[in-house]
């Protein structure tokens, strides 16, 4: 292992320590979670409800867009507003977080699209 580390440090490029790439790991496995990131983007092009973005994600059912929008909310990505109308209304809105993961996300989305990767 430790020759490995050698190879490593002697690139340039590569000047990420252990604590780096545990923090990167842990960010690549929640932009990369299943319907994570489609959840983000429909919020990036302006879902702010329920139903708008189960439209813009094509697939997810209501169970796990519900516990997907929950656990964006606890990671701090979005915002979740409770509007006191009849009947009530929920939005939600990206935080500046959110917004910073995005700006990552999109060249992700752009080499999908000239590649024209599909699952």
């Amino acid at each position: 292992m430790s020759d490995i580390r050698e190879r490593i440090s002697r690139h340039e490029v590569l000047k990420i320590d252990d604590d780096t790439c545990r923090l990167f790991q842990s960010a690549a496995e929640l932009a990369g979670r299943k319907w994570t990131a489609a959840v983000l983007l429909a919020m990036a092009r302006g879902a702010e409800r329920f139903t708008e973005v189960r439209e813009l994600v094509d697939g997810v059912t209501d169970r796990v867009l519900a516990v997907r929008l929950k656990e964006l909310e606890q990671r701090e990505l979005i915002t979740r507003s409770v509007i006191a109308t009849t009947p009530v209304q929920v939005r939600y809105e990206l935080t500046r977080q959110g917004r910073e993961l995005i700006a990552i996300l999109q060249p992700l989305v752009n080499w999908g699209v000239k590649w024209n990767i599909e699952s």
